[in-house]
């Protein structure tokens, strides 16, 4: 046996025990380990054999170190083939997580238990993958097509309860110790004769199957993919399992899935997996930085984004005081947040009574001298820096020492804000982005006097609360919303070029976005573009500036809110719709500034609009506001619905090339002016070094 993988008889049954922490992934060393344990217990006395791991968890899936290096045997399934040929039955005991691969060790054991707390999945195609071990051949195989299809496509992992339920697991033992119970388990199986039961046996009647059944599919799962091509083919696979002998399906399964390994968006999906966790690490804090406990959190604001933000603490079951202007106020915020609770009622992803204990974990105050005991206060009112400051001051005064003072403001002043205060040091950004219940991103802003251990308990309990955590310093929108600025001007300056609102969004939709940057402002109001830009003195004095953006808003258009906006709105489902008034404007104000409208391809629509993302995140890693180009693609993934698929906008950068990319921002620039157009120095130096921007962020990381 290997290092990390023992085997021994326990009585008539032979345990083969996984030790690879931390989560015993499928490293080479751990399948040869399995292969050589199966191959060796055909020949001792044991009557059955249970495969049971050490540590936190059951085998969490491969070893995604391995991707894209040559393979090393033996290969995943020829140890599956082994466990499933054994003659003797293999029973898998599962507790913690059998996801992927490990999972698919699971189904080709004869039998599988697990604790109750145990969890099972395919999560493959959540880095642009499929089971490439029978994952997608022996799951339709015994818990049918339609709930095989949902759980490989889907990724999620189920519960052992519903495992159960589904065939996934045949027995949930209760006891305290999994490989007792496992082993009883096992003792049962072999005195009651049970058969070599292998799922690879089972056939699927493709009568049973609808017509059209796939077909429907593919269609359906084309519309969420957002330029994911895993969904596809793992229908492909599941049809296979239908309609060929096992031996087949698992080779047509094997084929694609070495075509997903190969394709670009896997690539992008399996770039952020990583830049995720990595986002999470301080260049220059020290793993053991001390952080301050946060066991009481005040909320000041308890609008959208304030009792958003209360959701968070109070679904870990950190208790939350939100402070409001007013009872009126206090009472609308409270309100709001039991209606989102209750629509996760309605979905069945929440019961009443949890319902009813989060909420009771948040109350409500109009005094500042209620929140002098918290330990975190997360500031959530509307974007005015005087307020700002006014409310940081009163906290100042009231709150603890040692109280960590955030503000979640989208693009002002942090250092600004702690200045008022006499402690600097305890005061930071923390970014929510709306809903804040829902968003996944948080911008950690960094202010210039920031203490370490404030920082490092910001990331913390970021991560408690469910959110990727990604690091900015100090500048005007910190990295996204700095960024966002040239994505927006451009779509608009489409607008006078010769483009109508949908070719914008359609072409933007089209690469992947969720929404199109005109239909996101329409949602967001277009006042709230507007009113930032009456406070900026930075912009150019240009008459084409947002220039319809502008028109819209002075004309009581100002998106959904108000039934207009770029696009009308149905009032009672607020769907959108082409407005030839919007259009007919737009010729109007292209000929008053003496625009010649012309046909813009979506080529260009793309680069116009994505190019400037790409160049002021190359001056914000040459400002150090952001630590790595790999950040700034977790901020536009997890903070801006940039498709995951392409990685993110630096991501997609180096796929496009830094060469293409600088010419066509210096093709601009010569036909616009460089007012707009003025390539980041760092930009130019890696196109002419014909570098990219991962290949910095290591040099430099």
């Amino acid at each position: 046996m290997s290092e990390v993988v023992s085997y021994e008889n326990k009585g008539n049954i032979g345990v083969i025990s996984v030790n690879n922490p931390p989560v015993n992934a499928l490293a080479q060393v751990v399948r040869e380990g399995i292969l050589n344990a199966v191959t060796a217990a055909q020949a001792d006395a044991s009557k059955a054999i249970v495969l049971r791991c050490e540590g936190r968890t059951f085998i969490a899936g491969a070893d995604i170190t391995e991707f894209g290096k040559p393979p090393r045997e033996p290969g995943l399934p020829v140890v599956l083939d082994a466990i499933e040929n054994s003659a003797k039955p293999v029973i898998a005991a599962i507790h913690g997580t059998a996801l992927g691969g490990g999972f698919e060790v699971a189904l080709a054991c004869h039998y599988r238990c697990a604790v109750p707390s145990a969890k099972v999945g395919l999560p493959e195609v959540k880095l642009g993958l499929l089971p490439g071990a029978g994952g997608t051949q022996r799951v339709p195989r015994i818990a049918g097509v339609e709930a095989a299809l949902d759980m490989i496509t889907s990724g999620n992992p189920i519960g052992a309860g519903k495992a159960a339920e589904m065939g996934l697991v045949d027995e949930v033992v209760k006891g305290d110790d999994l490989e007792a119970e496992a082993i009883q388990y096992a003792k049962r199986l072999v005195e009651s004769g049970a058969p070599l039961r292998r799922i690879r046996d089972i056939t699927i009647d493709p009568a049973t199957i609808e017509p059209g059944f796939f077909d429907n599919a593919r269609k359906q799962l084309a519309r969420r993919a957002r330029g994911q091509i895993a969904q596809d083919k793992i229908v492909s696979c599941i049809e296979a399992a239908v309609k060929l002998p096992m031996d087949e399906g698992l080779q047509r399964e094997r084929e694609l899935f070495r075509e997903l390994l190969t394709s670009p968006e896997s690539a992008a999906m399996r770039h952020i997996f990583f830049a995720e966790r990595q986002a999470s690490k301080i260049k220059d804090l020290p793993n053991d930085t001390p952080v301050r406990d946060i066991n009481k959190v005040a909320i000041i604001g308890g609008g959208t984004m304030g009792g958003g933000i209360a959701m968070c603490f109070a679904n870990v079951g950190i208790p939350v005081v939100m402070l409001e202007i007013n009872d009126e106020a206090l009472q609308r915020g409270i309100g709001i947040i039991r209606k989102n609770y209750s629509i996760t009622v309605q979905k069945g992803k929440m019961s009443e009574e949890q319902m009813e204990q989060r909420i009771a974990s948040i109350s409500g105050t109009t005094n500042y001298a209620d929140i002098g005991d918290v330990d975190l206060v997360i500031e959530a009112v509307f974007e005015n820096l005087e307020l700002k400051k006014e409310i940081f001051a009163k906290l100042d005064r009231v709150c603890k020492q040692g109280a960590i003072l955030a503000t979640n403001t989208s693009y002002q002043d942090v250092d600004a804000i702690a200045a008022v205060t006499s402690r600097p040091q305890d005061v930071l950004g923390m970014h929510f982005f709306s809903p804040a219940n829902v968003m996944k991103l948080l911008e950690v802003v960094r202010g210039a006097k920031t203490a370490d251990d404030v920082l490092a308990t910001a990331m913390q309990i970021g991560k408690k609360i469910g959110k990727v955590c990604a690091l900015s310093r100090v500048c005007y929108g910190f990295i996204g919303n700095r960024m966002l600025g040239g994505y927006g001007r451009e779509a608009q300056m489409l607008l006078l070029d010769g483009c109508t609102p949908e070719q914008v969004d359609s072409a933007l939709e089209g690469f992947g976005m969720a929404m199109g940057p005109l239909a996101m402002s329409d949602l967001a109001g277009l006042d709230v573009g507007y009113k930032a830009r009456q406070s900026r003195t930075d912009l150019p004095d240009d008459p084409k500036l947002y220039r319809m953006g502008t028109l819209l808003v002075e004309m009581g258009r100002h998106g959904q809110k108000t039934g207009s906006g770029f696009y009308k709105y149905d009032p009672a489902t607020r769907a959108r719709m082409n407005d030839s008034e919007v259009e007919t404007l737009i010729k109007e104000e292209a000929e008053k500034l003496g625009i010649k409208q012309r046909q813009i391809s979506n080529e260009e629509i793309l680069a116009r609009c994505f190019y400037p993302l790409i160049n002021e995140g190359a001056l914000i890693l040459e400002e150090g506001i952001a630590q790595r180009p790999s950040d700034i693609d977790v901020v536009y993934v997890f903070g801006y619905a940039f498709p995951v698929a392409k990685g993110g906008p630096m991501f997609y950068a180096d796929q496009v090339g830094l060469k293409n990319v600088y010419d066509k921002i210096c093709e601009f620039r010569d036909r616009y002016g460089e007012d707009y157009w003025k390539p980041a120095p760092l930009l130019k130096k890696l196109a002419e070094q014909g570098k990219t921007f991962a290949e910095w962020g290591v040099e430099n990381g």
